[in-house]
């Protein structure tokens, strides 16, 4: 395996002659880089299918696959990866077809230290200034960066993995409890890659029945079993080009586990019900909060495609276990749930921060989230206090939810508005029946809600100008 220290580059030599690889792989060892050699193209790719460097040096003189092809295929598996190549004769046709296929710079054999010293800096440095650009133009744009949302030192470590990862082609596996922000984490990567540009596809593997699944990924033809009346593409097809999120892949049955590890494995498969082989071009993020291994052992998970899906894992610590994020993370929710309502930013007072540490938050992030969410709409005068802070499930006893007009927590429309943790929903659904309860007199309607017929009013003319009320 390749080293992993931190920042040192790795540099992958592909030389099938013993001296020129231990003469190449010692330089760049010498100046302070990971380097290691392999003999052939099939080594290199089973290494890069294990572990990506930074950088390739390919011999473009290899048995077997040559380097043309080596270049060809290592840019399909890995896009951006930065490639030179090392070669005892170039024409400038060889170098223009090279340099198409993604080939960064050119070192002729045999090759001074100083040569490879000023080359490998020279590459390595444009490839880390067009990076920099890129994440540049994600903040530019309105993207999340990861440190407006993480200051601990375990959630910045996750996301310089997550930004590494995202340069691969390889199957990605995160890991978490509920609520940890495996999503986000997803989207980041998905931003961070070659793929950015293409569709970001997210399937709950958990939301969906066992029986549908499988066409909800693959697709299916007309005619495949009863009420399939027309073609439907699946989500692998929706995703192509970009990235699928199989999330919560720990509630996959074992049928279409057998289908999943085929795709990853062959890169293709065939419509529910049909026969043409399609293509699979997507970049897959697999998602969950089970322990797979337990799985396995328990037999309710593939050990071949548990092995498949491990091989970039990522795992997110609970919310608990990084304090240092609670306060940045409140006030990105904070800012983010003000724009939504036309509000001015809210300032935390100082006895926010100690209770907010105080609590386990087993809800992790998502429990954050919804309890920032509801702290926005309740401040006043543009300040949250330690009482707009409702931590923990809602009480039964509580004079709000017991107020006559309000809805009760069985009534089905708030139940199957807070499934979705949809909070806003839930406010909505319970000011409009409060107001009609209240025979559509809002000064009541507020006194019974414990709002000011200021905020009332507000909430009102913010909907209307949504469209969400007439």
């Amino acid at each position: 395996m390749l080293s992993k220290t931190m920042n040192k580059e790795r540099i992958l030599v592909i030389e099938d002659d013993d001296l020129p690889q231990e003469s190449l792989t010692g330089v760049a060892r010498s100046l302070g880089y990971h380097a290691e050699g392999v003999c052939s193209a099939e080594q290199a790719l089973g290494r890069m299918d294990r572990e990506l460097p930074d950088m390739v040096l390919v011999d473009f003189e290899l048995p077997g696959l040559n380097g043309l092809q080596l270049l060809k295929a290592i840019q399909e598996r890995c896009p951006g990866l930065p490639m030179m190549v090392i070669t005892n004769s170039c024409s400038i046709e060889t170098a223009v077809e090279a340099m198409s296929v993604g080939a960064r710079d050119f070192l002729m054999k045999p090759c001074s230290r100083e040569a490879l010293e000023v080359t490998l800096s020279k590459v390595l440095r444009q490839v880390r200034l067009e990076r920099e650009n890129a994440l540049l133009r994600q903040q530019a744009s309105g993207a999340e960066k990861p440190d407006a949302i993480a200051e601990s030192p375990l959630m910045l470590a996750t996301m310089r993995s997550a930004a590494r990862l995202s340069q691969s082609r390889g199957v990605i596996l995160i890991t978490g409890e509920n609520g940890t922000g495996k999503k986000r984490v997803a989207q980041y990567i998905h931003r961070c890659s070659p793929r950015a540009e293409e569709p970001f596809v997210r399937v709950n593997c958990a939301a969906i029945s066992k029986t549908m699944l499988e066409s909800e990924l693959f697709g299916y033809e007309r005619g495949a079993f009863t009420g399939a009346h027309h073609q439907r593409m699946g989500r692998f097809e929706l995703a192509a080009g970009g990235t699928l999120l199989l999330d919560e892949i720990g509630d996959m049955s074992m049928p279409v586990q057998a289908r999943l590890l085929r795709v990853l494995q062959e890169g293709e498969f065939e419509r529910v019900g049909g026969q043409t082989t399609l293509k699979a071009d997507v970049r897959v993020i697999t998602s969950t909060n089970r322990d797979l291994a337990a799985e396995v052992a328990q037999g309710r998970f593939r050990e071949d495609l548990y092995y498949r899906l491990h091989v970039l894992p990522i795992n997110l610590a609970p919310l608990r276990e990084r304090p240092e994020d609670l306060m940045p993370l409140a006030k990105n929710f904070a800012e983010v749930n003000a724009r939504k309502y036309g509000m001015p930013l809210p300032v935390f007072k100082p006895e926010c921060a100690q209770l907010l540490q105080a609590w386990n938050w087993p809800g992790n992030v998502r429990e954050l989230e919804n309890v920032i969410h509801q702290a926005v709409i309740l401040c006043q005068e543009g300040h949250i206090c330690a009482d707009d802070l409702v931590l923990g499930p809602p009480s039964s006893s509580s004079s709000r939810s017991s107020a006559p007009g309000t809805l009760e927590l069985h009534d089905p429309a708030v139940a199957c508005a807070m499934a979705d943790n949809e909070m806003s929903v839930i406010e909505r659904i319970a000011i409009l029946a409060t107001i009609h309860s209240s025979g559509g007199n809002k000064t009541e309607a507020a006194r019974r809600l414990g709002l000011t017929a200021r905020t009332l009013s507000n909430k009102m003319r913010l909907w209307r100008a949504s469209g969400l009320v007439a």
